[in-house]
């Protein structure tokens, strides 16, 4: 047989060593070039650019035309 636990852990200490397991929201930065909601240290998913230059090639969707 397995050993098992010799007294019920309580729900004080249960939450005690699960007070890490949280969930985080993630942290929005506004772009300084388009002043959109980004991720920080990660290039801007509306306009391309990270430090100042030009990193992501960002393609526009093009309408068609109705015949």
């Amino acid at each position: 047989m397995t050993p098992l636990p010799k007294k019920k852990c309580s729900h004080a200490r249960q939450g005690e060593r699960r007070a890490h397991l949280k969930a985080n929201i993630a942290v929005a930065v506004n772009c300084p070039q388009c002043t959109q909601p980004m991720l920080p240290h990660h290039a801007c998913p509306t306009c391309g650019t990270y430090n100042g230059r030009d990193v992501v090639e960002i393609k526009t969707k093009t309408k068609k035309s109705a015949k």
